[in-house]
């Protein structure tokens, strides 16, 4: 009996190897199939990320001025013209600003943000003050260096500025929070200074401000006078 059942036993081990050596290169087959469709997905989910927010077909088509680095000097900004539909409602006018800001200029080496950098959200205060919410690759794929990281921010700034007269000040978030620096040395902690003269916008635009966000911008605007920096 106990032959007959070792026999069985060896008989059924046999089988499940013969098994395995057949269904193993489908399996692997399977996983590779897999993986390929899945990349796609996840680029897809980047590029809709990134996909400047579409305007409405009413919105007029003005001369946007965006502010990406000089071809004559690497160190400062340059304004250059591009028509864009714009909303004139300052909040879907700021995403579509800064989301044709992070697409980036013709001479892709004249760019001051990362390519892979999103606008997640964006906000706007009674006072003027506006959040604006980044994807994480601003803050680890923009070149460490006081110059670059502050290249980064003014760019934002003065292209706000320039196009969403609303906005007074400007506070940058990492995924929805505060962070002590953009890239090792630029303060992401204070307010900058985008607009003076801004006019103030009225209620508030853009949908209602998360609890967190909302703590940190009212603690930031409390100080703004003492922490404000010049573009």
């Amino acid at each position: 009996m106990k032959g007959r059942w070792r026999t069985w036993v060896l008989v059924g081990l046999g089988a499940a190897t013969v098994i395995a050596a057949i269904y193993f290169p489908y399996l692997q087959k399977r996983v590779k199939t897999t993986a390929k469709i899945e990349q796609p997905s996840e680029e897809q989910a980047r590029r809709e990320l990134t996909t400047p927010t579409a305007a409405n077909g009413a919105d007029p088509v003005v001369k946007a001025r965006m502010f990406w680095a000089s071809p004559e000097d690497e160190t400062a900004l340059a304004a250059v013209n591009v028509d864009l539909a714009l909303s004139p409602e300052p909040v879907l006018r700021a995403k579509q600003v800064l989301n044709t800001l992070l697409a980036g200029p013709v001479d892709s080496d004249l760019r001051t943000l990362p390519a892979d950098a999103a606008l997640l959200a964006f906000y706007l205060l009674p006072d003027g003050t506006a959040i604006a919410d980044f994807s994480e690759a601003l803050a680890t794929s923009t070149p460490s260096g006081i110059q670059s990281e502050q290249l980064a921010a003014d760019s934002i700034a003065r292209t706000l500025e320039a196009n969403v007269p609303q906005v007074r000040r400007m506070k940058i978030l990492i995924h929805g929070q505060e962070a002590e620096t953009l890239a090792g040395h630029l303060d992401l902690t204070q307010m900058f200074v985008v607009n003076t003269k801004a006019t103030q916008p009225g209620p508030l635009l853009g949908g209602a401000l998360p609890r967190a966000t909302s703590a940190s911008a009212g603690s930031a605007a409390g100080s703004a006078a003492a922490k404000d920096t010049q573009r």
